[in-house]
C-alpha cells in the first residue's frame, strides 16, 4: 500500500509539475499587442481611389467568417457541443479553403474576413491569408498562441500552434490600416491561450474628397459570459461615432456573435445549453438619428457546430444571424443579402452588401 501511494503521488507531483509549466510559459509567451498598432498593406500600390459620384454606381462589401477552413458542413466543434478541436485532415482544409476562394474571387470591391489561419496546426501550416489575398490586403492577429491546449483534456488531443486574425481586402487604394484592440473578458490563466479580439480598421481615400471611408472588420466575442460582447460593442460604437464625427463614411461588420434585432423570432434557440449569443438592439448603435443595421434574417448566416450539418434534423440544427454590417448615417444601404451556401465550407455564410455614400 505505501509503495502504491507513493507511485500515486510521483503521478500527481509529475502531472502538477507539467500543468505548471504549461501555464507558466504560456504566460511568458502570451500574445500581448498594443492598443493600437499599425497593420502593413500588401498588394497593388496603384490601385484607383473610391469615387463617390452617384453616376459610379453602388460599391460591394462581402463579410465572411471562413471558420479558418476548418468548419465545413462535414465538421463539428468541441465548444458548441461537438467533439473537434481542428480540421479531419489537410486535404478537407484544403477542399475547404479553395471553395472559399471560389467565392471571393466575385466582383467585390472590399472582402472582409475573420477567422483566418496563418501556419496553424488546427489546419496543417496552410497560409489562407495568403492564399485568399486579393487586391490591396491587410491582415490583424487576434489570436495568437504558441501553443492551445484543449480545454476538456488540457494537453490530450490540444489545439496547437494558432495564429488566426482578420483579413480586409480591397480593390481601392488603402491610406492606411490599424489594429485596435478591445477588451478582453478573461482573466489568468484563461487568458493567456485565448483570443485578443481587435477591430481591424482600413481606411479608403475618396477620390476629389478629403473625407475617407471606414472600413472596420470585427469578430467579437463568442464564448464569454456575456459582458465581454457588450464591453466590446460598446468600444466599437465609441470608435464608429467618433470617426463620423470626423466627417468619415464609417461601415463596420464582421461577425458580431450577437443576434440581429428580429432574428430569433425566426431562428429561436432550441440548445441554450450548448451556446449562447448575445443579442443586438437599437440602443448599441451610435447615438443620432441614421445609425443602421445592415443584415438579412431571410437566410441563417450562421449554425451551431454540434454535429455535422444536416439541416433535415431540425430537432438539433440551430440557426443565428449573428452576421452583419453597422452604416453610418451617410452610407446609404442598396441591398443586404446573406448568400445561402449551405455552410458547405464554413459554418457561417457570407453577407454581402451594396452601398452607397451620401
Amino acid at each position: 500500500m505505501k509503495k502504491f501511494l507513493k507511485i500515486l503521488l510521483i503521478i500527481v507531483l509529475v502531472i502538477v509539475v507539467a500543468v505548471g509549466g504549461l501555464f507558466g510559459f504560456l504566460t511568458v509567451t502570451e500574445f500581448k499587442p498594443a492598443d493600437v498598432e499599425a497593420a502593413d498593406t500588401v498588394g497593388d500600390s496603384t490601385a484607383e481611389l473610391l469615387p463617390i459620384s452617384a453616376s459610379d454606381g453602388d460599391f460591394a462589401i462581402l463579410s465572411w467568417n471562413i471558420g479558418y477552413a476548418g468548419l465545413g458542413a462535414a465538421s463539428d466543434f468541441f465548444m458548441d457541443g461537438g467533439t473537434h478541436s481542428m480540421a479531419a485532415d489537410k486535404a478537407a482544409v484544403n477542399g475547404y479553403l479553395e471553395g472559399i476562394r471560389t467565392v471571393c474571387a466575385g466582383d467585390y470591391d472590399f472582402i472582409m474576413l475573420q477567422e483566418v489561419d496563418r501556419k496553424s496546426t488546427r489546419t496543417y501550416k496552410v497560409d489562407e491569408a495568403e492564399a485568399l489575398a486579393r487586391g490591396n490586403s491587410v491582415f490583424a492577429l487576434n489570436f495568437s498562441c504558441p501553443f492551445v491546449p484543449n480545454p476538456n483534456t488540457l494537453i490530450i488531443e490540444p489545439i496547437g500552434k494558432v495564429n488566426s486574425g482578420l483579413l480586409t481586402c480591397s480593390s481601392r487604394s488603402i491610406a492606411k490600416a490599424e489594429r485596435i484592440s478591445l477588451p478582453c473578458p478573461f482573466s489568468w490563466p484563461l487568458r493567456v491561450a485565448n483570443l485578443k479580439r481587435c477591430l481591424l480598421v482600413s481606411y479608403i481615400p475618396i477620390e476629389g474628397s478629403e473625407k475617407q471611408l471606414v472600413l472596420v472588420n470585427l469578430h467579437l466575442e463568442a464564448y464569454d459570459s456575456g459582458e465581454g460582447k457588450i464591453a466590446q460593442t460598446r468600444q466599437l460604437r465609441e470608435f464608429i461615432k467618433a470617426e463620423y464625427d470626423k466627417g468619415n463614411y464609417v461601415i463596420a461588420g464582421g461577425d458580431f456573435n450577437q443576434v440581429f434585432p428580429g432574428s430569433l423570432e425566426l431562428y429561436p434557440n432550441g440548445h441554450p445549453d450548448l451556446w449562447l449569443p448575445g443579442e443586438l438592439d437599437e440602443s448599441l448603435l451610435p447615438e443620432g438619428e441614421g445609425w443602421k443595421y445592415a443584415y438579412d434574417s431571410t437566410t441563417p448566416t450562421c449554425r451551431l457546430l454540434n454535429q455535422p450539418y444536416d439541416p433535415s434534423d431540425t430537432e438539433n440544427t440551430q440557426h443565428y444571424v449573428i452576421d452583419g454590417f453597422i452604416l453610418s448615417p451617410n452610407v446609404e444601404l442598396k441591398n443586404a443579402e446573406t448568400l445561402d451556401l449551405g455552410f458547405a465550407n464554413s459554418d457561417h455564410n457570407p453577407v454581402l452588401i451594396n452601398v452607397s455614400l451620401k
